[in-house]
């Protein structure tokens, strides 16, 4: 702990002058996510944070110079410029035992590194905030695209991503996400979905924020029944693995639907949104647009019965999903020169060949959708929900350090 804590002040870290604020992406329930470039003039090592670690070269890496222009990104400059970065400021009063919950938090983000989830890079305290630098997507969170509601596959897609993603969390590293929605899921136009926000920065900011009754909106009903309205990032017998199931289900209903699926008669507020979830049936997937396959995907996540909710093992199993999951079949005219190819990286040394961008998880469809979505934003030709999920709350009443007019000069 005293290590890692050393880690975040050392002068290899971040500090708040360190960073150039390029854009506000978004107002969280507890604070604000910038669009930021790090002028240090290094490279980020995925995963365990800004220290030391510099590939010779990493292509498609974004940095500010390629952040400018939609043209492919130079392996060579993007070496030499500032890595563009998601900076999360959650604004605090911290006392010390706030202090060593948010490194204990950290620790653990330290150690998450897959293709899955979202890179963190590293973190650091100032004037009662805790800064957060993570992997910037360029798609944002599928909220922001999903007017009009998602084509199957490219949903189904997106659904195999965030399962793989909260599987390793519980498999490897024991986190149950806690607040499974669409805002916590990210793309890039890469093609690549990543899961955010999980159970150690959810529970963190739940449990030292002084309002979140507005988090509660995927809660499943056993959570809200249960725990009387509990609060999200808070630990009780009552959590599990398949109370992020549900919370699956709900966020694959409201992507096909384009909105929130409770109907606005009864998600005027919170509480009757909550109410809704408990007493009423279970949403589902639209009439049309959607497979039998994938209609009982979502009806098995959202058995009001948590034990007889899938695994997430079970999940991929699933008509809907078992297909995204076969390993790729190489024809044997190829499998010769794959051989040859994967002993000529070998030879060429292990940080030459080292994957830091997880092409792996590209997709050219989920891409193709991604760039799509932002163009029509772009061009006004998209709608936003007027009546999403009540779960925005309001800030803490602390002043921003990056409302200072000497960050982002």
């Amino acid at each position: 702990m005293k290590q890692f804590e050393e880690y975040i002040n050392a002068e290899k870290g971040i500090s708040l002058d360190e960073v150039e604020k390029l854009d506000e992406l978004g107002k969280g329930n507890y604070g604000t996510v910038y669009k930021v470039r790090h002028t240090k003039r290094r490279i980020p090592r995925f995963g365990p944070g800004l220290s030391g670690f510099k590939p010779p070269s990493v292509p498609g890496l974004p940095t500010a110079e390629s952040d400018k222009s939609d043209g492919p990104v130079d392996a060579k400059s993007s070496s030499a410029l500032g890595m563009v970065m998601a900076m999360k400021e959650i604004r605090l009063e911290l006392d010390e035992a706030k202090l060593s919950t948010i490194i204990k938090e950290l620790i653990i983000l330290h150690e998450c590194a897959s293709p899955y989830i979202i890179d963190f890079y590293g973190a650091f305290f100032q004037e009662s905030a805790v800064y957060i630098c993570l992997e910037y997507m360029d798609g944002g969170s599928i909220d922001k695209l999903y007017s009009g509601g998602i084509p199957e596959n490219i949903l189904r897609k997106i659904t195999y991503c965030t399962i793989m993603g909260l599987k390793e969390l519980k498999e490897k590293h024991n986190i149950i996400h806690r607040d499974v929605k669409p805002t916590n899921i990210l793309v890039n136009t890469r093609g690549q979905v990543k899961i955010c926000d999980f159970g150690v920065s959810g529970n963190l900011v739940a449990s030292i924020a002084k309002t979140n009754i507005g988090c509660q909106s995927y809660m499943a009903p056993e959570r809200i029944s249960g725990g009387q309205f509990m609060q999200a990032g808070s630990s009780d017998g009552t959590y599990s693995v398949q109370s992020d199931v549900w919370s699956l289900g709900l966020t694959i209903i409201e992507c096909a639907m384009g909105k929130y699926p409770y109907p606005p008669e009864v998600s005027s507020t919170i509480f009757s949104q909550l109410s809704a979830i408990v007493e009423g049936d279970p949403p589902s997937l639209p009439d049309h647009g959607y497979s039998d396959s994938a209609r009982a995907f979502v009806f098995a996540c959202l058995n009001k019965t948590p034990k007889l909710r899938p695994s997430y093992q079970a999940l991929l199993g699933f008509d809907w999903i078992k297909t995204l999951t076969k390993p790729e079949v190489i024809p044997e005219d190829d499998e010769e020169e794959n051989e040859n190819e994967a002993s000529a990286d070998a030879v060429a040394g292990v940080a030459d060949h080292l994957d830091l961008s997880h092409s792996t998880t590209e997709d050219a469809e989920v891409a193709a959708w991604v760039n799509d979505a932002l163009e029509r934003k772009a061009s006004g030709d998209y709608e936003a929900d007027k009546k999403p999920a009540l779960h925005a709350a309001p800030l803490d009443a602390v002043n921003s350090p990056m409302a200072s007019p000497q960050i982002g000069k």
